[in-house]
């Protein structure tokens, strides 16, 4: 059996991903590339490739002379980015639940576990399992469509992280996610759509609460 060993730049890129992404790296930070390259033992060369797509992710931002920074959080980037998911993803979501497969609901289901189990620890990675849980209510309705709503919930990432930090703000995420799920393996297009633009429509009323205090 052989061992699929990941490129070293992918295994960066995940690691300063997921720091971004629980805040050990806070918006407006330089990045230290030496002190990254030398914690992690690679060279610059896998650690500037994890870099630029970091970029492209919109979690960095890179300036001449001055290397990368984290991004900051704003309340215009959160809602140009929300508004997209509130005119895509009902639609998006309603779609594929009319084309999928048992398969699909059982993935959608065991997406949606993961995602609770993580909310669970302390230090669970809920935003990587959150975007996993909404790409599989996207995945049968086409690959193009999968992979629009895949760039779209990747820049809506560290604002998801935020919006969860209240009290209380994963039990309900819980639920709406439930009744989201419950009536996509229904089969309900109408309910879905109604469902998931509640959902990212509150979300987005909640940051931009958040953001402007």
């Amino acid at each position: 059996m052989s061992i699929v060993v990941r490129p070293l730049s992918d295994q960066t890129y995940e690691i300063v991903r997921r720091r971004i992404l629980v805040g050990a790296m806070q918006p407006g930070t330089a990045v230290r590339q030496d002190v990254i390259a030398a914690e992690l033992g690679v060279s610059k060369i896998p650690l500037r490739e994890a870099l630029g797509r970091l970029e492209q992710d919109g979690l960095l931002k890179s300036f001449p002379n001055r290397g990368y920074v984290v991004r900051d959080l704003s309340t215009d980037e959160a809602s140009e980015v929300f508004a997209l998911r509130l005119k895509l993803e009902p639609g998006a979501v309603a779609d594929a639940c009319v084309r999928a497969t048992p398969e699909d609901h059982a993935a959608a289901e065991e997406a949606l576990a993961a995602l609770e189990a993580e909310l669970a620890k302390p230090d669970g990675d809920h935003v990587s399992f959150n975007r996993a849980f909404h790409l599989a209510m996207i995945r049968p309705g086409g690959h193009i469509t999968f992979q629009l709503m895949e760039r779209l919930q990747i820049l809506a990432e560290r604002y998801v992280r935020v919006h969860l930090e209240p009290n209380g703000r994963d039990e309900r995420a819980s639920r709406e996610h439930r009744e989201i799920l419950d009536a996509w393996i229904r089969g309900d297009a109408t309910t879905v759509e109604a469902l998931t633009a509640n959902h990212i429509r509150g979300t987005l009323t909640d940051l931009k609460q958040q953001l402007a205090s």
